[in-house]
């Protein structure tokens, strides 16, 4: 599973470590670009910022999303990606701790693929993170981007 990108938007940093450890417990060697914030997944996603050199014709293969993050949060992070042609196609699974219907509910109105509780559990949250390496890096067809 190389080439494939994955766009890892996060602002904790002990989820992040999970996530990153949990992707390569499970073999899944692909790059892995972390983004603290909204702003920041922004920047690295449009070329913008602290971005602005960076080839934005290479994009992620998938974007795990937080929801809850500082500066920009990720239901506006979702939006301003849906309402651009350039990312409006970008394979986005929302991966967060909130178990509040509404973030569910809004996350699939602004067109999120998938949503996905972050278990608490390693051992469930490895699984969690196997499966949808193999589902996005693997056996998903994305659209020409």
């Amino acid at each position: 599973m190389t080439n494939k990108m994955i766009l890892l938007v996060e602002d904790n940093p002990d989820d992040e470590a999970l996530a990153i450890r949990a992707l390569r417990r499970n073999h899944i060697s692909n790059e892995i670009v972390v983004a603290r914030d909204g702003v920041e997944a922004l920047d690295y996603l449009f070329g913008t910022g602290v971005h602005s050199e960076r080839d934005i014709s290479i994009k992620p293969t998938v974007i795990l999303l937080d929801l809850k993050l500082p500066r920009i949060d990720g239901l506006e992070v979702l939006r301003r990606l849906r309402e651009d042609k350039r990312t409006s196609l970008l394979p986005v699974v929302v991966l967060t701790t909130s178990s509040e219907e509404k973030d569910l509910i809004n996350s699939y109105s602004l067109g999120c693929n998938s949503y996905i509780r972050k278990p608490v559990d390693f051992i469930q949250f490895t699984e969690a993170v196997r499966q949808l390496g193999m589902y996005w890096l693997l056996m998903n067809e994305a659209p020409p981007i």
